[in-house]
Formats: C-alpha cells, sequence, structure tokens
C-alpha cells in the first residue's frame, strides 16, 4: 500500500525530518536534491536519529555517535551493530511516498 510520507515543500529549511506512519518513526533525508528514508530510532540505543547531524549521505546519532547510511540504513560506525530498515521512495510532484 502506498502512502504519502512528506512532501518536498517540507525541505525549505530542513534537510531532513521525522515523521509517523503505520506506527513507524522514519527519517527522510534530502541529500543533494534526493530523498532517501530509513528507521528514526537508532538500534543502539532508541534516540532519534532526526535529532542528529546529516553529514553528506549518512545520519550521526545525537546520544552515542553512531552513523548511518541514509540511503541503505547500514551503520557506517558503531557503538550500534544492527542497520536502520530503509524505505524505497518515489516522489509524485511535491510528495514523497513509499510503500510500508
Amino acid at each position: 500500500m502506498e502512502i504519502k510520507l512528506a512532501s518536498t515543500n517540507d525541505f525549505v529549511s530542513k534537510k531532513m525530518i521525522s515523521v509517523e506512519k503505520e506506527g513507524k518513526s522514519i527519517l527522510i533525508a534530502n541529500v543533494n536534491g534526493s530523498y532517501y528514508a530509513i528507521g528514526d530510532i537508532c538500534t543502539h540505543m532508541g534516540c532519534n536519529l532526526s535529532d542528529g547531524e546529516l553529514i553528506g549521505d549518512t545520519v550521526k546519532c545525537p546520544c552515542h555517535a553512531s552513523v548511518f547510511n541514509v540511503k541503505t540504513g547500514e551503520v557506517v560506525k558503531g557503538p550500534a551493530r544492527d542497520p536502520e530498515p530503509s524505505y524505497t521512495l518515489k516522489i509524485e510532484g511535491d510528495k514523497i511516498i513509499t510503500d510500508i
């Protein structure tokens, strides 16, 4: 089932946002005009990645500095060991859509 997560207009002054859909916290990042989505809850201790720092195509957790690739959800640097779920996005007009 396709659902709208956000709008590209949500990124006028931000590079990443968090949305809650279907019981999931999802981080959406704008990396040089391309949009990517991974889980927003750090797999290490449960902090919100969207409160962290977007550095290139990675996000750094604000709590213990784990780093995740926003394109794949893979752990780039621990202490986190488990990857984030990753979501395929589709852009239709200004709508950011995924299949959950």
